[in-house]
């Protein structure tokens, strides 16, 4: 046992840290089993054979082959805004601890003045994470709590429908969304209104699949993690990101309140598509209830020092911040996040908080994207055995741009130029996703002869949910419609007949996808005793019972 109280490390041990695999030591004769002395073995290895296979892949870039990219990294984001008409966009490069590019372009708002700046603060959405994890190494590093640490044992109100489950969750459980949270869990909640409190205490109520086994993306679980951290030392998620990274890095512009982006005079404001390469502000996203998974905002000037801190192994002009050891241990696969389709074909990981790769040299690489529906783009990845990042912040609905404009930008400091035409293939990967997300049913197809509904009556009265709370289905004149949501501030939804006891109504929130149906369950003479809201019954937790 060393200084630290851990167990020494034996041969295994010492072989898996040099990279060599499980199969490869069994493979490989202990060293205490030869005869030879160590000279006689040295003096038979030739020459021109390492003594060892190599550690990491060796730098392959230089300052030249940077300056290079640099030249065409303009010309893509012009290019990306003009075939999109996007409104804005900012980003920024770290090169061996040196920001040697940080830029805006465009306008923060639509028909307004003010341009884009490297100051200029953006919701960053999901790149939130890399940032938490980064929060939460912090703690790691201090010991106050361990990756390891079951998450309950920091926050009592912790709880997922299996009990082992509950018990068992750890924090790099939850920061590599393999807790069996399905996708999405809590998220329809979150446009309702309900706030984190609420949303984290009704997660119970989710179905999980395997523990351990199974990778599904969770902002929810994400934000449980964060928040237990925050619980470890009595703070507040907000002032605990403060206090270990926004603070000590300068980071004045970076925030997990929504009100700080909100006051923010230098704002980007959100827009969404319109047609045409037009783009309108239509909505606003608060994301204080999953902030530490989505947030967070910030400019790429103080992105820019964040990268430098990942890139310094926890140090920051010179001096130590996080724990190196904690926040190399997010920077690894944790959780196979897509398993290689093919015999040759490589898989991809999730770390704590980053997607972990490895490109066609085999140097790691790591990133995340950002993505709201109602209007941001974001995307940071990094090169970290080169010394090379980059942040694209942008302030339209997701269509693949910041993370074509990072990737065109590594291909050409690789090959001099982008091989690929890389905006083409992201913003297929995105229009495949938005196709994906389509309702099962389409209500805008009315039929041509729909069965009459019965009378408002049989129809109109309270329900209950336990996950959702209560639905009110009222008179709205002579049409229906229905109330859900916090009892401090409800939204409404007009009801459209669509056929029989179904009726269609227009679904809100950053999950939105168009007409939704409500299906009331048939009750020949009396008062509907039940109602599903497909669009809420993602996971089996859409139907709403008659209050007695």
């Amino acid at each position: 046992m060393d200084s630290t109280g851990s167990v020494a490390p034996n041969r295994r041990t010492l072989l898996k840290a040099a990279g060599i695999g499980a199969a490869s030591v069994a493979a490989i004769p202990l060293l205490s089993s030869c005869t030879e002395e160590p000279a006689r073995l040295a003096s038979s290895t030739p020459a021109s054979l390492l003594p060892a296979p190599p550690g990491q892949v060796e730098p392959l870039l230089d300052r030249a082959k940077v300056t290079n990219a640099l030249g065409k990294l303009e010309d893509l984001v012009r290019e990306a805004m003009e075939s999109t008409g996007l409104p804005g966009m900012a980003v920024a490069v770290v090169y061996q601890d040196e920001v040697v590019y940080s830029k805006g372009f465009g306008v923060r708002e639509v028909g307004k003045p003010g341009e884009i700046t490297p100051d200029t603060v953006f919701q960053v959405a999901s790149v939130s994470k890399p940032l938490a994890s980064t929060v939460v190494a912090g703690l790691v590093g201090r010991q106050v709590i361990n990756w390891t640490d079951a998450v309950v044992d920091h926050n009592k109100n912790f709880a997922l429908k299996d009990d082992y489950v509950t018990r068992n969750a750890s924090f790099a459980d939850l920061l590599s969304h393999r807790s069996g949270l399905k996708t999405g869990s809590g998220d329809l909640l979150e446009d309702l209104g309900y706030d984190r409190a609420y949303i984290l205490g009704h997660l119970s109520q989710e179905p999980l699949d395997a523990f351990r086994s199974s990778y599904n993306y969770s902002n929810f679980g994400f934000t449980e993690a964060g928040q237990a951290a925050a619980d470890a030392v009595n703070m507040t998620w907000e002032d605990l990101a403060d206090e270990v990274l926004f603070r000590k890095l300068g980071m004045s512009a970076s925030s997990y309140r929504h009100a700080d982006y909100a006051r923010a005079a230098n704002r980007a404001i959100l827009h969404v598509p319109l047609g045409n390469k037009e783009w309108a502000p239509k909505y606003r996203r608060n994301a204080d209830s999953e902030a530490p998974a989505g947030g967070a905002s910030s400019s790429v000037r103080d992105l820019a020092q964040w990268l430098r801190l990942q890139l310094g192994s926890g140090s920051y002009e010179g001096q130590p911040v996080i724990d190196p050891a904690a926040l190399q241990t997010t920077h690894v696969p944790h959780s196979v996040s897509g398993p290689a389709s093919a015999p040759a074909a490589r898989s991809r990981f999730y770390g704590l908080g980053w997607n972990v790769s490895y490109d066609d040299q085999a140097r790691v690489q790591l990133g995340h994207s950002g993505a709201f529906n109602l209007g941001a783009a974001t995307a940071v990845s990094m090169l970290p055995g080169e010394q090379l990042a980059i942040a694209a912040l942008t302030n339209g609905r997701p269509q693949g741009i910041p993370e074509a404009i990072a990737a065109g930008f590594l291909d050409a400091a690789q090959h001099g130029s982008p091989t690929v035409s890389w905006l083409a293939f992201t913003a297929g990967v995105f229009k495949q996703i938005d196709e994906a997300d389509k309702p099962e049913v389409d209500y805008t197809k009315v039929p041509s002869n729909p069965s009459p509904a019965r009378a408002n009556s049989a129809y109109t009265g309270t329900y209950d949910n336990s996950y959702y709370g209560r639905l009110e289905v009222f008179d709205e004149g002579s049409k229906l419609a229905m109330r859900m949501g916090p009892a401090a501030s409800p939204t409404d939804f007009p009801l459209t007949h669509f056929d029989g006891d179904t009726f269609s109504f227009e679904s809100v929130g950053e999950n939105a996808n168009g007409l939704a149906g409500a299906i009331f369950a048939g009750a020949s003479g009396g008062p509907a005793p039940s109602v599903t809201l497909d669009f809420y019954d993602r996971t089996g937790l859409g139907t709403f019972t008659r209050a007695s």
